[in-house]
């Protein structure tokens, strides 16, 4: 944490960025081939190191939540996240073949579909945190 702004929400932008960035670019691939989903590879990477990132960072902060509401949002948030990275994980995984991306399938999309939900819905509940329980507000 850098004093007085938390480090979490800093990082979370390059893997939610990057993520809907590869889902844009594999379902456009539907329409204008390999020069959009080639893109998605490498984001996905970026995505999932930078997830990396934000996830320790959100667990070094986890014990300035205090206990109630705030923490059982907190663990839905870390829970759904999981999922997420996990989902884009396993994407990027399934569809590399000697380091190279490969064009993606109907189980591509499909994984692609579900980790953009499982973002949303973290990223609607990490909002929740800050904007509804103050959660990384300095009150300094």
């Amino acid at each position: 944490m850098i004093p007085r702004h938390p480090l979490h929400p800093a990082l979370v932008h390059f893997p939610v960025a990057c993520w809907s960035l590869a889902v844009a670019a594999d379902f456009a691939g539907l329409w204008f081939g390999e020069a959009a989903w080639r893109w998605s590879g490498g984001l996905l990477a970026v995505g999932c190191g930078m997830a990396v990132l934000a996830m320790l960072a959100g667990m070094l902060e986890l014990s300035r939540i205090p206990d109630g509401p705030a923490l059982r949002v907190a663990y839905w948030h870390m829970g759904v996240m999981l999922v997420a990275a996990t989902l884009f994980t396993l994407r990027l995984v399934l569809r590399l073949e000697q380091w190279r991306p490969l064009e993606p399938d109907a189980v591509s999309l499909m994984l692609d579909a579900a980790g953009f939900v499982c973002l949303a819905a973290g990223g609607w509940l990490g909002g929740a945190l800050v904007y509804r329980y103050g959660v990384g507000r300095s009150s300094e």
